[in-house]
């Protein structure tokens, strides 16, 4: 599946700022967290372990999809929400930010 800009799925723009981390960026490490924040809108996609901030990145968030198409399939994700899914080949589940496990 190619996503052009004629078919853009998500409310955001393609280059809407998106948090994310280096290993994801280079392929390191698979997109198994998603945060749809409440307060700002904003995007995080993160690997399942967490990540040091020192890796932290600002991308767009046709990069990230470019990366990982089924990011497609939480493009309705509401603000407040997130999405995990146990490794690459997983399905999404999506939950209210308030029942993420506290660590």
């Amino acid at each position: 599946m190619s996503i052009s800009d004629d078919t853009w799925p998500f409310s955001d723009a393609p280059n809407v700022a998106c948090f994310t981390v280096r290993s994801i960026m280079n392929e390191a490490a698979p997109i198994l967290l998603v945060f749809h924040d409440e307060d700002d809108g904003a995007w995080q996609m993160l690997p399942g372990g967490g990540a040091d901030a020192s890796e932290a990145m600002i991308v767009g968030l046709k990069q990230l999809v470019q990366l990982d198409e089924t990011l497609v399939e939480l493009a309705n994700l509401p603000l407040g929400w997130f999405a995990r899914r146990e490794d690459k080949n997983s399905p999404w589940i999506s939950r209210p930010r308030a029942e993420f496990p506290a660590d």
